[in-house]
Parts: structure tokens; sequence; C-alpha cells
């Protein structure tokens, strides 16, 4: 395996697109929520670029892969935390669809990554 730029992989770029969406997301959210789900939401948006730009560094794409899959789940688990602050009312229900496609979208672009990984 050779080292992937971590910079040129589409699927890092639309994961570091979600922590700006995320940033802009959670001025909204209320004060009361700064240490519970915005910071949640925070360090799942952080994890999944970061979890990529750390699995190029490795040497074999079996050891890339675990990071590929921790991305994989920081993405679900963001999924997750959106659902809650819909179900809050913190997001509008138009912002809510289009996040929510954004993160799925994003969760079958790791997935594909992931399954080139394996072969």
């Amino acid at each position: 395996m050779g080292r992937h730029n971590f910079k040129k992989l589409k699927v890092w770029e639309e994961g570091m697109s979600l922590v700006d969406e995320t940033y802009r997301l959670i001025d909204a959210f209320p004060r009361s929520e700064k240490f519970n789900l915005v910071s949640q939401l925070m360090r799942c948006s952080v994890s999944i670029p970061s979890n990529i730009a750390e699995g190029t560094s490795k040497t074999t794409d079996k050891h890339f892969n675990k990071y590929i899959e921790d991305s994989l789940g920081s993405a679900f688990e963001w999924e997750t935390q959106l659902i809650i602050a819909n179900r809050q009312g913190y997001i509008e229900k138009e912002k809510f669809k289009s996040l929510e496609n954004k993160i799925q979208q994003l969760q079958k672009m790791i997935s594909g990554f992931q399954g080139g990984l394996n072969k």
C-alpha cells in the first residue's frame, strides 16, 4: 500500500465540510447544551476527517481500515446526535433533512472507500 495524501481524498474533504456545517449548526443551540449535545456533535464531526487523516499514516491497508471504520462509526454517531437535536426542536425540519442527506451520503462514501481498501 502506498500512503495516501489525506488532503486529496474526497472523503476527507466531505468530512471537513461536515465539520464546517456543524460549527454553523451549533450556534443556534441553547446555551444549556454547550457541554452536552453541542460538545458531542463537535467531537463526532471532528473525528470523521481526523480518523481518515490519521489512517493515511498507517503502513498497511489493514491498519488504515481500522481508522476508516472508526470514522464511519463517528458518522453514524453524528447522525444520531442530529436526530436528537431535531427531536428536541433545535433544528428546522428543512435543515435537518439537508444534513441527514449529507451525513448519509458521507457514510456511503466512507463505506465505499473502505470497500476499496478491503479488496
